[in-house]
């Protein structure tokens, strides 16, 4: 018996809810996952205003101690937070496609490159953002270093030329499928659009694979709840 033969059926998953925001980069991460899973009829979403410091306050401080988005909710009152651990439960919890790699060698390789994904680029993106521009504005941003955020935005372009040689000589970021990692590093591209920081021209294989991903059908399902989505107040 294989390891995706012991996952449990879909139609037996009991309902979860998961805290984020609609459009949040972070909680991106994990619909693509819910939807390549085929869990989003399973999920209530319960909004946390990021725009408004809702995962700031002490209501959600007392669900996350982070205050970072998203967190997965269980019917047992169990919560589980940051994306990766969040997507390690639901590839444990249903079959293929498998996002975290089936043999010790790919969840090895899966797992570094996703590392790399969020240390080379994404969070770097994020701290750009949160120091480098307005971010979620004075009642969030209580202490900005724009030097330092102009610093990490380096770093998440130098992040881009990164990827974009490995994606020269592989199909996906961490081999041959598809995985997290692939999904950490469109967690990047999205916030870097969001922020308006550009992929360089010369990135070519890195526009190439972004444009293939993109026709997924769970990059198509998160664009949908983006666009149907509700408007920050």
């Amino acid at each position: 018996m294989t390891s995706s033969q012991q996952h449990i059926d879909v139609s037996t998953v009991p309902s979860m809810k998961i805290y984020d925001w609609f459009n949040g980069p972070y909680p991106a991460r994990v619909r693509i996952a819910l939807a390549e899973k085929g869990l989003l009829p399973k999920i209530e979403f319960v909004s946390v205003n990021l725009w408004a410091g809702e995962h700031k306050q002490p209501e959600f401080l007392a669900i996350n101690y982070s205050g970072t988005l998203p967190v997965l909710e269980l019917n047992d009152g169990t919560r589980i937070a940051e994306c990766t651990a969040i997507t390690q439960y639901l590839d444990s919890l249903v079959g293929e496609p498998t996002l975290t790699g089936e043999t010790p060698l790919e969840k090895g390789l899966i797992h570094m490159m996703t590392k790399r994904a969020e240390n080379e680029f994404l969070d770097a993106v994020s701290v750009y953002f949160h120091h480098a521009t307005p971010g979620l504005g004075p009642k969030v941003e209580l202490y900005q270093n724009a030097e330092w955020g102009r610093r990490m935005g380096d770093k998440a372009i130098r992040g881009m030329g990164y990827f974009d040689n490995l994606l020269k000589d592989q199909p996906f970021v961490a081999g041959d499928k598809f995985s997290m990692a692939d999904i950490a590093v469109l967690g990047g591209m999205i916030f870097a659009s969001l922020v308006q920081l550009p992929v360089p021209e010369e990135c070519v294989a890195l526009r190439a694979w972004h444009a293939r991903i993109q026709e997924r059908p769970s990059v198509q399902a998160w664009r949908a709840m983006v666009e149907r989505g509700v408007e920050p107040r």
